[in-house]
């Protein structure tokens, strides 16, 4: 983990360059297979399992008995740490349903907006080397709370063939009983297009390797919304000599361990505080369990000695992390010259993994420099924002003359016409409306 001293502005982009993939590469392969699930359905479904994931599935659907029964083969401390994590994530996106405000714009016209559940959405859960079955609640719990008519889980089965069975309690927990054993590019088709066992829906959430990226972009294309562009997950550090060493490498340890694509960026002000905490993260590597994964990441990674605050909050601004951890005495403060990040955790005790699991806040966030364009996923995710208006005689009055010049204008006289001829009928059939105003 290299360190560098005070870089200018001009050397940002390189200095801390994601490391990139080439997804493109991957359009031919994804596109194939989306094509042929589309064609093929359950059939294909079982193909591509069999071919990617070694299994034979006896059924794509897991049974609902199975989902209800999970919870007896895991122990209790799991299952009430699975219990908290619900219950906190579900307090916090409650508080995002809004009711619906009329605002009177001008007398008698009134206007609002009305928070509506997405009808039907695609819950993605990657399985890979590890069960993820926080992603189900970080998923499930807002789009229940949304009011989304209809809910399926996919996620890759396990080499026996079943789903493994702590995602299983999650999304008993959140009332969910359509999940499909199926992952990767063909359970974005599967949700894409619908085959005979899993519904196509309206929009796709969730995290997932390249394949998975790649097949979500395509779904676009088919009229599918996405929650927004995924990659590998990110951290970047941002610290005091007031922060632990031990504490910073251990954060940036927890995202490195996602895999060899990822990247962790320290922000130091000393370089002796600096030098300390990629110390901790090279003695702290070696006892990890996936340390091979981490150790990559870790060679893609940076840490930069900036004693301004203000050039460091811009070179925060400038790379937008994912996940950004502000460990200082004055954290709160300093937060305020943030604009760009996914996910913001304050303090010195505040570690990064608290917000992946259970303090109520969002783990599904941009990455790749997309929190300057992207929020997380929140309850306005699963949402639409429908408006209404209603207009009464004062209203009509008041505004419809302005609309008719307007539309007049621009050369539309059937926009025009049609509030002319209320106002005709309103106002006793008279044609002279502007004499027929004066008058009232």
């Amino acid at each position: 983990m290299n360190i560098v001293e005070n870089p200018s502005p001009e050397t940002w982009a390189d200095l801390l360059a994601r490391p990139a993939k080439d997804l493109t590469q991957l359009q031919d392969g994804v596109s194939k297979i989306m094509q042929t699930v589309q064609k093929g359905g359950d059939a294909d479904l079982r193909k591509y399992t069999k071919k990617y994931d070694g299994v034979a599935l006896e059924s794509i659907l897991v049974d609902p008995e199975e989902i209800a029964r999970s919870g007896q083969t895991l122990s209790e401390e799991l299952k009430k740490a699975i219990q908290l994590a619900k219950a906190n994530i579900e307090a916090f996106h409650r508080a995002q349903i809004t009711e619906p405000r009329v605002v009177e714009t001008m007398p008698g016209v009134r206007c609002w907006r009305k928070q509506v559940g997405i009808d039907r959405v695609g819950l993605y859960v990657p399985g890979g080397s590890a069960p993820l079955f926080s992603s189900v609640l970080m998923l499930a719990v807002p789009a229940v709370l949304a009011g989304c008519r209809e809910i399926v889980l996919c996620t890759p089965p396990q080499a026996d063939g079943k789903v493994h069975d702590a995602i299983l309690y999650a999304c008993s927990l959140c009332g969910l009983t359509q999940v499909a054993a199926i992952g990767g590019a063909q359970a974005i088709a599967a949700l894409t297009f619908g085959t005979e066992s899993v519904p196509k829906v309206d929009k796709i959430f969730g995290p997932g390797n390249a394949y998975v990226t790649v097949a979500k972009q395509l779904a676009q294309l088919e009229g599918v919304a996405i929650d927004m562009p995924a990659g590998p997950s990110e951290v970047l550090v941002c610290a005091d000599e007031g922060a632990d060493p031990q504490f910073m490498a251990a954060d940036l340890l927890s995202q490195a361990e996602h895999g060899p694509d990822s990247q962790v960026v320290f922000v130091g002000r000393t370089r002796t505080h600096t030098k300390s905490v990629v110390a901790a993260v090279h003695e702290q590597l070696a006892t990890l369990p996936r340390r091979d994964a981490a150790a990559q990441s870790i060679a893609n990674s940076t840490a930069v000695v900036m004693p301004d605050d203000k050039a460091a909050a811009e070179l925060i601004n400038a790379y937008a992390p994912e996940h950004l951890i502000i460990a200082r005495r004055d954290a709160l403060a300093f937060s305020e010259r943030i604009r760009n990040a996914g996910s913001v955790f304050l303090g010195y005790l505040t570690a990064e993994s608290m917000g992946d699991y259970a303090s109520g806040t969002n783990h599904t966030l941009p990455t790749n420099g997309y929190a300057r364009q992207y929020s997380g996923v929140s309850l306005d995710s699963f949402c639409r924002q429908m408006t209404f208006q209603e207009v009464d005689e004062q209203g009509l009055k008041g505004l419809g003359p302005a609309v008719m010049a307007m539309a007049r204008a621009e050369g539309l006289e059937a926009h025009a016409v049609a509030v002319e001829k209320r106002l005709e009928e309103v106002f006793e059939g008279l044609t002279n409306i502007d004499a027929k105003l004066a008058k009232s």
